[in-house]
């Protein structure tokens, strides 16, 4: 967990939420997004895919970029985007409104047929991704501010061994963080109690 600041509206953020003024969503973002419990298989599947693009990169940039992102990756429909061509692949390289990273638009193609393999064993990409879900105990004993877990370490091989690529446990433990599995706000952060309501809430999605 990151130290907190109290923003000039008097409410107490998360440092990283600060951001600059020409950057108003970063704030939204930690608001509205960062934290909160995510069980939607597409939604997951672009974070899975944005926390890749954003490997040597900063996530305002990634984020900056994101409705860019949505629209040339049929807004993240891993049904569609497994079915792109090398055409797709030189529009994606072209598009000067993403991370033109042909290594990285070739993971993601990549990544959506693995997405649908995984639905034949799993059912919902959710219940297999919140089967990793870190333990209380796991968290107690992580000193923060933590950059992988084991839950994200095992994650990452797990993923790596079906085939998936820009998913290291760096990677996997922000995106943990982002889709609610962790709740790292701090605690005196205004998010920390709304996300730990949710995830109490939360029903956790299960393999057949």
């Amino acid at each position: 967990m990151s130290h907190s600041t109290q923003s000039s509206d008097g409410t107490i953020r998360c440092n990283w939420a600060h951001g600059a003024p020409d950057y108003p969503f970063y704030q939204v973002y930690h608001d509205t997004e960062w934290g909160f419990v995510q069980g939607n298989d597409q939604r997951l599947f672009e974070k899975l895919c944005l926390e890749g693009f954003q490997s040597g990169l900063s996530w305002r940039t990634i984020l900056a970029k994101r409705e860019n992102f949505r629209a040339a990756f049929d807004d993240f429909d891993f049904h569609k985007i497994a079915m792109y061509t090398e055409d797709d692949v030189e529009r994606l390289v072209q598009d000067a409104g993403i991370i033109r990273h042909r290594g990285k638009i070739n993971a993601t193609i990549n990544n959506a047929k693995r997405a649908i393999e995984m639905l034949e064993t799993e059912g919902t990409l959710a219940a297999y991704i919140w089967g990793f879900e870190p333990s209380v105990q796991e968290l107690s004993e992580l000193e923060y501010p933590a950059a992988t877990s084991p839950s994200s370490v095992a994650l990452s091989k797990d993923l790596k061994k079906r085939g998936w690529k820009f998913v290291g446990p760096t990677t996997m433990y922000a995106f943990m963080q982002s889709m609610g599995l962790v709740n790292d706000h701090t605690p005196d952060c205004h998010c920390h109690a709304a996300c730990e309501a949710q995830r109490a809430a939360f029903i956790r999605p299960t393999s057949p």
